[in-house]
């Protein structure tokens, strides 16, 4: 076997009892997760913003934005919550790349896996300490989640790996919202396929275990937009097509049927600056269908303290190194814009 053992990685217990969450954030966390489940439930009327840079590959700037958006959800708290992405794994279309903070915490230095789970799970920590808002991560490798499971608030499975059984399966013995990507083809039936499985219980293995999972009800439809055969971004976040899947999505009797808007990836184009405008958009979309009012109930946003992006050798501080962000007073306008529409 082409295999080099490199280092033997600790059993989620060993990490969680050397990095715990002190009591009282973890009492904060609890609330924050029944606000927000009370969005998908359809308790509350508020709206939820999955907010962030594409990748947090820097603690302290990924803190510094985040203790920028507690200071604006203290505004707002009447009608958004805000949930900040802390996006710790990068999917990357050819496996070539940098590959988030959880394979490579330090830029300068070789992949160090042990020391990357240390380090986002410290850097979790950080942002809940210093913000009081509980994160957003992507599940790019499910057998990892326990490694973040009680910092977590919402997990997003993205569209290259909404198909993979795996992934369906641990997200149905989640207690948090997930939200499921359409693929990149834009196949509809593959998103609701996702959710269904997500929804139901079942047993399976998992970690060296054999696992049963009672299904989470919290999962939902993330609308991303579509790459056709040629190569060409196509957005659903159109109101005939959000009818359209509304109506699909209805049509399956799923729990809990809601939609979150990606606003940007095939969305815009990857032309960052166009996310405002989408938003605002899908926002007048729900005031002219009862439907979709009820079942867009909020939006991913990619966003830093620096607009655009940069190269790993570049070093701007607050600058995603990734796919190109909305800056700080963009994004600070946007969050208070849509709360007046909400």
């Amino acid at each position: 076997m082409g295999f080099e053992i490199v280092r033997e990685i600790p059993h989620p217990k060993v990490i969680l009892e050397a990095m715990p969450v002190p009591m009282d954030l973890a009492v904060i966390k609890r609330k924050r997760d029944q606000e927000i489940k009370t969005v998908f439930t359809r308790e509350s009327g508020k709206f939820v913003l999955i907010i962030g840079p594409c990748s947090a590959h820097d603690e302290d700037a990924v803190c510094d934005y985040i203790g920028r958006l507690a200071k604006v959800q203290e505004d707002v708290k009447d009608k958004i919550l805000i949930i900040p992405r802390i996006y710790t794994n990068k999917p990357r279309t050819t496996g070539i790349g940098y590959k988030g903070m959880a394979h490579q915490p330090n830029l300068a230095e070789e992949p160090n896996i042990v020391e990357g789970i240390k380090a986002i799970r410290k850097m979790h920590l950080r942002a809940l300490k210093e913000s009081y808002l509980p994160a957003a991560d992507e599940m790019l490798y499910p057998g990892n989640y326990p490694y973040l499971e009680d910092v977590l608030s919402y997990v997003a499975v993205g569209a290259r790996s909404v198909e993979n059984q795996a992934h369906r399966l641990t997200c149905s013995g989640l207690d948090i919202p997930v939200g499921m990507k359409n693929p990149t083809s834009g196949d509809i039936d593959v998103t609701l396929n996702s959710i269904q499985a997500a929804q139901a219980p079942h047993t399976f293995s998992y970690n060296r275990w054999e696992v049963k999972t009672p299904g989470n009800p919290l999962t939902h439809a993330v609308l991303r937009g579509a790459v056709d055969p040629h190569g060409v971004n196509v957005p659903n976040y159109h109101y005939e097509d959000l009818i359209w899947f509304a109506e699909l999505y209805q049509k399956r009797g799923l729990a809990n049927a809601t939609m979150i808007v990606d606003t940007n990836h095939a969305n815009s184009n990857k032309k960052y600056a166009e996310q405002p405008r989408i938003a605002m958009e899908v926002m007048q979309s729900r005031q002219h269908s009862s439907l979709l009012k009820d079942m867009i109930r909020g939006f991913m946003i990619e966003s830093f303290i620096e607009e655009g992006s940069q190269k790993v050798t570049e070093n701007t501080y607050g600058k995603s190194i990734t796919d190109p962000c909305l800056g700080w007073k963009d994004s600070e306008k946007l969050i208070r814009d849509l709360a007046a529409m909400v």
